[in-house]
């Protein structure tokens, strides 16, 4: 190699070295999700909760992005409820609260115009200490409130082996 090429060269290298930035560790977030085995367990649990006091349930299981992982639809539901139990998961998993707590709110109620956010109880929050991983709604019942009762029937049947 010509010497004056070799010195252009470990010139270059010993500039791009010395100019270029450090690279950095890459940093990620560390999250949970809810395994599809347990949300099919909660669905059922909670479709089945309902059923023995005479509701007939649709239970949707969300992550915490609020993307289906579980659905289970119960014998003689409406269609509607599809879609009710979703917007109920959704939303407490987007809003990080149980929906009978955001329907006591006002103050939220414009944020209802949102696509899939309904503030109806029957949205139910699963943490793995303060972390949201994601949600069950449940709807059929006559009643938010004891649609809220059948979907916390579906995460205490998983809640001691989430981790």
């Amino acid at each position: 190699m010509p010497r004056a090429i070799w010195k252009f060269s470990v010139a270059s290298l010993w500039a791009i070295g010395f100019w270029a930035p450090v690279p950095t560790m890459a940093q990620t977030i560390a999250t949970h999700r809810i395994p599809a085995s347990l949300a099919m367990e909660a669905a059922s649990e909670a479709v089945s909760s309902c059923a023995a006091q005479g509701y007939n349930e649709t239970a949707v299981v969300v992550d915490a992005d609020g993307v289906v992982i579980a659905v289970l639809r119960g014998d003689g539901t409406g269609a509607h409820t599809l879609d009710s139990a979703h917007d109920k998961a959704f939303t407490a998993a987007s809003f990080k609260r149980d929906t009978l707590v955001l329907s006591q709110n006002s103050a939220i109620a414009p944020l209802a115009k949102l696509p899939h956010v309904i503030f109806f109880g029957g949205g139910v929050v699963v943490k793995i200490g303060d972390e949201v991983v994601g949600a069950i709604g449940a709807a059929g019942a006559p009643g938010g409130n004891l649609d809220d009762g059948c979907a916390h029937a579906g995460l205490k049947k998983i809640q001691d082996r989430l981790h």
